[in-house]
């Protein structure tokens, strides 16, 4: 019985130092340990003991959240390293200025999720105030160096951490493909867009003639070996996911033969609506 406490005792002391390393602090003051909620218990220790489950639980929630964290931390860490160098942007001189045009400033408050290492951000950073989200906390290390910006590590799948109306605009570059809910984040853009705010970003655009031809030929689709990406859009497609917002534009962009047939030649599909 002795040699079980001691492991037992071990065990908590372990879970405590990790719970410490990821700024999640026990409550101060006095803890006993009780195997069993009713153990060692005497008169008054009810409420007591709901509270300290309550508090272990928060505890485990916010242990598996940063764990489903790294999970995908690494993947895309692991993808992007093997694919391609930290600064490439997809089709990045003709987003680079239009970027620059649709978010403006100066004075804007704009939310940039999927920031990376802030490659794209540079664009429409000067003279706004950016916050980054991304997965990758290296990558978030390099833009708040580079740019100065404000950097949050999350998983865009998951509600935004921010008020409601906090922002100006909110950039998603080449994001939406990534997610397994655009839905949602959309709605989650309208509700920390302030009102007049505006939504800029863009999608590859899957369904041009180069990939129409990969199909025909038999071959899997152009973004078949990259396990991120999750989704293809058409300009319809982008059009029905901005339903909520207004005033809805896109752009096709990238490629030589765009002015031909832009749905066609385009590589790229940017987007701008407006809360």
């Amino acid at each position: 019985m002795a040699a079980a406490a001691s492991r037992l005792e071990i065990g908590t002391k372990s879970a405590q130092t990790r719970a410490s390393s990821l700024g999640i602090v026990e409550p101060r003051g006095r803890r006993e340990l009780h195997p069993h909620p009713g153990w060692g218990c005497g008169v008054g220790c009810g409420p007591l003991s709901r509270a300290g489950r309550a508090a272990s639980d928060a505890r485990a929630t916010r242990l598996a959240s940063v764990a489903k964290l790294e999970e995908l931390e690494s993947a895309y860490r692991r993808h992007h390293s093997e694919s391609r160098p930290e600064d490439f942007v997809f089709c990045g001189p003709e987003r680079a200025r239009l970027f620059r045009e649709w978010v403006g400033g100066p004075g804007r408050r704009v939310l940039d999720l999927g920031c990376r290492s802030g490659a794209l951000t540079r664009a429409y950073a000067p003279g706004n105030s950016v916050v980054g989200v991304d997965i990758d906390r290296e990558l978030l290390e390099h833009a708040a160096a580079s740019l100065g910006i404000e950097t949050r590590w999350a998983d865009v799948d998951e509600p935004l951490e921010f008020p409601d109306e906090s922002f100006d605009v909110v950039v998603a570059g080449e994001l939406l493909e990534h997610v397994r809910f655009p839905d949602r984040l959309v709605a989650e853009v309208v509700r920390v867009l302030r009102p007049g705010g505006s939504f800029v970003g863009s999608v590859p655009n899957s369904y041009r003639l180069k990939s129409r031809l990969r199909f025909l030929r038999g071959q899997p689709p152009e973004f078949a070996d990259d396990p991120t990406h999750l989704r293809m859009f058409r300009g319809d497609d982008v059009l029905r996911l901005l339903a909520p917002l207004g005033n809805v534009e896109l752009r096709y962009l990238a490629g030589r033969f765009v002015p031909l047939g832009p749905r066609l030649f385009a590589n790229d599909i940017a987007f701008r609506g407006f809360r």
